[in-house]
């Protein structure tokens, strides 16, 4: 049986020898709320409109802000929580990791404080996708999940919940807050990207991939069977049954629809499989790639290619936090059904809040992008070089080139495709990349890690003798190029603003 002690022992000895979650900051960005009631939250919190969909703040839990503008009450987080009451809400929720369901409904009795730690609906996902690994039918929490998938005979129905008064955490606050909240209207405004609309390949690859610049495509995938047929009554049809990526987990794609349309919460799984067109063959023959990406060089290693296209389905909230796409390729996605909001920073600037580890191979940022958005969204106003920012809505695609940092949050249920690809103008950065002393890290989507470049320069050199020497050859050109310096620059003190005479 598990003790106290020994909990903290595990949890001090794990948190020293794990390296640190990537795309996952440690600790919550610290945000300070005005004291509100709790009937006033559910219209507006410090300018935030709640979705009417909400999940009530079930338990009761009040930002420790309110704490302070009620000096006659105690926090009962401190005093149920007893001496644990000195370790942070975070590392509580670490201990409490270490537990089994029985044990978490066990010290759920304890007091109302560990009530409301033991009812964090993470613990009861991570139970669930760990005991239950992707069979399991979402009964409008992860806890009731949980109950239903390990006691079938109980009822979970007849359950309620109990709500806590003077709990004050900022923690499990922002974790419901960020799970309510709707994208406020300014952080949808900004929409600088550029669109095109039936430009040629030629001029594709002159002014947006070779400068390796985003563009927003669109009519050029009118003609796919998928922008017409899928749906989710369509696709439920075609493949209910057959099981999809999501998260941790494999699941039905019924089963997915089913956890998508009551889901709320702040990080919802997100359906991402690499191999849909090979679990069902009618989806691969429904759509074609864009006329601008056919070129995939890397489609010279036949079945030993990286993972390369994936079908995206994910409820609004859902999406991705910053990243920038594996194995140094460029990228296009394109929305068949919903909406996203991109927001993309080129390679030589780091978005706000995002820390990558000087290797590349670790990415830490805020816990999840609402509150990402909360936090430094509004810092990029300040920015020298502010990032690209828009919204892809059905029928259009956007191109991402290489290097680029990119978050996506669905801003409604979305169905997208996407497809990681490498071209003559990017073939070199991406065998530079995989012959990095640290590719066994940072090369991902494919077994073999470490002999992926020597494969990949083999079959190109086989398929295309002398592309590289040729692509190299134009490289170390241009590189002169840029450095032979004009008249009007030789002749110019670029400090001074004036003419240098050096005769």
């Amino acid at each position: 049986m598990l003790t106290s002690t020994n909990l903290l022992s595990r949890i001090i000895k794990k948190n020293r020898h794990k390296k640190p979650k990537t795309k996952t900051r440690n600790k919550r960005q610290e945000t300070k709320e005005d004291p509100v009631e709790q009937d006033e939250l559910e219209e507006d919190t410090e300018g935030f409109n709640l979705k009417t969909s909400a999940p009530s703040n079930t338990y009761g839990v009040q930002p420790l802000g309110n704490l302070y503008f009620d000096p006659g009450s105690i926090n009962s987080r401190n005093t149920g929580l007893g001496n644990l009451q000195i370790l942070t809400d975070e590392l509580v929720l670490d201990i409490l990791g270490f537990l089994d369901g029985t044990q978490l409904g066990v010290l759920g009795t304890v007091s109302k404080s560990f009530y409301v730690f033991t009812n964090h609906e993470p613990l009861w996902r991570k139970l669930v996708l760990d005991k239950l690994n992707g069979e399991f039918l979402f009964n409008g929490s992860w806890k009731s999940t949980y109950i239903a998938g390990i006691y079938p005979l109980f009822d979970v129905n007849g359950c309620s919940s109990l709500k806590v008064r003077d709990f004050y955490s900022d923690y499990l606050f922002q974790s419901w807050l960020c799970a309510s909240l709707e994208m406020k209207p300014e952080w949808l405004e900004r929409d600088n990207v550029v669109r095109k609309k039936g430009i040629s390949v030629e001029e594709f690859v002159m002014n947006f991939e070779e400068p390796n610049k985003p563009v927003l495509l669109e009519g050029c995938i009118d003609n796919w069977a998928a922008l017409q047929k899928w749906d989710k009554d369509y696709l439920v049809s075609v493949c209910g049954d057959v099981k999809f990526a999501a998260g941790p987990v494999e699941m039905r794609l019924q089963e997915y629809f089913r956890y998508s349309d009551q889901v709320k919460e702040e990080r919802p799984l997100y359906l991402f499989d690499p191999k849909f067109a090979e679990k069902v063959p009618v989806l691969g023959s429904e759509y074609e790639v864009p006329l601008y990406f056919r070129e995939d060089l890397f489609s010279v290693l036949g079945n030993e290619r990286p993972d390369y296209r994936w079908v995206i389905i994910g409820p609004a909230g859902s999406g991705s936090s910053f990243h920038i796409d594996p194995n140094s390729t460029s990228a296009w996605n394109a929305v068949i059904k919903g909406s996203k909001k991109w927001i993309l920073f080129p390679p030589d600037v780091i978005p706000p809040g995002v820390y990558p580890s000087p290797d590349g191979a670790e990415v830490a940022c805020p816990v999840s992008i609402m509150e990402w958005f909360m936090n430094f969204y509004g810092a990029t106003k300040n920015l020298k070089r502010r990032p690209i920012e828009c919204i892809c809505k059905a029928g259009e695609v956007i191109f991402v080139p290489n290097g680029w940092w990119h978050l996506v949050i669905n801003l409604e249920e979305s169905i997208a495709i996407t497809q990681n690809y490498v071209s003559r103008r990017n073939l070199l950065n991406v065998l530079d990349f995989l012959k990095r002393p640290n590719a066994g890290e940072l090369v991902s989507g494919t077994r073999d890690r470490v002999n992926l470049h020597d494969k990949f320069e083999n079959a190109i050199e086989s398929t295309f003798p002398g592309t590289i020497d040729q692509l190299v050859q134009k490289a170390e050109e241009k590189k002169a190029q840029e450095k032979k310096l004009s008249f009007w620059d030789s002749v110019t003190d670029s400090h001074a603003g004036a003419f240098k005479f050096s005769f």
